[in-house]
């Protein structure tokens, strides 16, 4: 004799027998099996009809057959079992539980009742992600499931193309982007401005600091985007002024005061400047024949120099003296373009030395031009 503890669903009986087989220890408890229940015995599946050879006290439980509907793309079957498993009915049914489909709810998941177990066909997708690929297979209806069930979610920042809320691609083929910003602090130096001023108590051609210029410092915020490890841009998000630059306020000179005469310059000048020079003469001009009018009306020849037309009102009578040449006067015009282009000279610092035929000197480059006294009352713009 042995007790056994029958359970039938939410019916559960103590009995006390001698009986060894399922199906007469259930009529003993008043309880009828159908043709496609089953019994377990402590757990383990038994033939009804099947003798238990476990000695002992038992719990023989009768699972009913329920309702099983298989819903598959193409088709959908009812079937009625009493296996305990998702996987037993299919296997029972001789339905597939390979790799190359999704099975919901999953084959271990124990069936309680009626059920209907749902069968989607996979397909093989190519995500690739960087430079890498590798092939998946999802029955899943957007890219963001087909993604995280293959264990390659987005997070963060992360992009696909299509999007992870679109359907899976015709072709197959998903993009992962991975996405990561950070925030760059970097300390900028902001150049100070320079004010020009002139002043009178300044002598002519010199610059003289009133006030020293200082950087200012600014802090900028930069938002860096790196795309599966590749820096893909940056965009300034803030700057933020640190401390602001101070001007510098340098004074230029407008005070004439004649320099004493000495070393290259024998006579008393207000002003010396480098000039580039060139030469030329009555019958050496560029006419094509010789020319004897100056600007000036004075006879071209030796003493006569001449300078770019833009400039020449405003030195036109100004007496020069020129080491390697001697004084002159500024009295006529020349090409000081063709000198610009020629030689890269700007035509303000073109002049052109006039000799004389019998007695050409040919003095040409760089040369220091010095104007002797007096001084204009208004110094030329282009020599400030």
């Amino acid at each position: 004799m042995r007790t056994v503890t029958v359970v039938d669903g939410a019916t559960t009986k103590t009995i006390v027998t001698h009986e060894a087989l399922p199906i007469l220890i259930l009529a003993e408890a008043g309880i009828t099996p159908q043709p496609l229940d089953r019994a377990l015995v402590n757990g383990i599946p038994q033939a009804l009809d099947e003798k238990i050879e476990i000695s002992g006290d038992i719990r023989l439980e009768l699972r009913r057959a329920a309702n099983i509907r298989i819903a598959m793309p193409d088709a959908e079957r009812e079937v009625l079992s009493s296996a305990l498993t998702v996987g037993d009915v299919l296997r029972e049914e001789g339905i597939a539980t390979d790799n190359f489909v999704e099975i919901l709810p999953p084959v271990d998941s124990i069936i309680n009742g009626a059920t209907t177990i749902r069968i989607t066909p996979m397909r093989e997708l190519t995500v690739t992600i960087g430079g890498a690929e590798m092939n998946i297979f999802s029955a899943a209806g957007t890219v963001g499931e087909a993604l995280a069930g293959a264990g390659i979610p987005l997070m963060g920042l992360d992009e696909s193309v299509p999007a992870e809320n679109e359907a899976i691609p015709s072709d197959g083929q998903i993009k992962v982007v991975r996405v990561r910003e950070v925030i760059l602090a970097e300390i900028r130096s902001i150049p100070f401005p320079i004010e020009e001023k002139y002043s009178e108590d300044i002598p002519f051609g010199q610059r003289e600091i009133l006030q020293n210029g200082a950087n200012g410092v600014a802090l900028t915020r930069t938002r860096a985007r790196f795309e599966n490890g590749a820096e893909a841009g940056r965009e300034t998000e803030s700057e933020t002024i640190l401390r602001q630059p101070v001007t510098q306020i340098v004074a230029s000179g407008s005070k004439v005061t004649l320099a004493p005469a000495g070393g290259d310059a024998p006579y008393p000048y207000w002003y010396a400047t480098q000039m580039y020079a060139s030469w030329y003469s009555p019958c050496n001009s560029g006419t094509g024949g010789c020319s004897y009018g100056t600007a000036s009306g004075a006879r071209a020849g030796f003493g006569i120099v001449a300078v770019d037309y833009s400039i020449y009102a405003y030195l036109a009578g100004m007496r020069v003296y020129i080491p390697g040449y001697g004084v002159a006067t500024v009295g006529d015009t020349g090409g000081g373009p063709i000198v610009e282009s020629a030689f890269g000279v700007a035509r303000t610092q073109w002049i052109d030395l006039g000799y004389d035929d019998n007695n050409i000197g040919g003095l040409s480059g760089w040369v220091t031009v010095y104007f002797l006294e007096p001084a204009p009352a208004e110094i030329p713009y282009f020599f400030k």
